[in-house]
């Protein structure tokens, strides 16, 4: 009987160290916080430098802010928008956004983007489209570090651009 009660202690041990090194096997694999966005060799700038990353934490846009954190607030992006008048010739109806991190020197990088249709269904709307309108979120170097606490932080923004019949209607945040 005692034989059966090792044998059965040590069965359930044996379990709980294969599945507590299987966890931590899985826990590298998640980002630290949800929504995080991890470096990817093929589409990001390896010169491009997280704040604190040994903290592994950036806020989102809306964190410790009043505003829009962007030298002339949002109506300076729409009137550069404006002026290099970006469209698609197909008539496409959704949404394209572009997300990206802005570290605490005010740089951008991380950027990735998802595309919808007007029912809010992934779907691809317009490649060339996309490509001119990350190309626009990347030339945007207004970005003004945030500031938490007295440190200044990393943070994820986005703008996501509302399209009707082949134009931006609308940028959102």
């Amino acid at each position: 009987m005692k034989v059966l009660i090792r044998g059965a202690c040590l069965l359930a041990l044996l379990s709980f160290v294969l599945m507590s090194c299987q966890t931590e096997k899985n826990a590298g694999k998640y980002p630290v916080t949800v929504g995080d966005i991890e470096f990817d060799e093929k589409l990001d700038d390896p010169a491009f430098k997280k704040c604190n990353p040994e903290k592994l934490m950036s806020f989102q846009y809306y964190q410790g802010s009043k505003g829009f954190d962007y030298k002339g607030e949002k109506s300076a992006i729409l009137e550069k928008l404006e002026k290099e008048k970006i469209s698609s010739e197909n008539k496409v109806n959704g949404y394209i956004t572009v997300r990206f991190l802005v570290n605490c020197e005010g740089k951008t990088g991380l950027f990735r983007v998802q595309q919808m249709n007007a029912e809010l269904k992934e779907a691809v709307l317009d490649k060339e489209l996309e490509n001119r309108l990350l190309r626009f979120a990347k030339s945007l170097d207004g970005w003004i570090p945030k500031e938490i606490k007295g440190f200044k932080v990393g943070y994820y923004q986005y703008l996501t651009y509302k399209i009707e019949n082949g134009k931006v209607s609308e940028v959102l945040p």
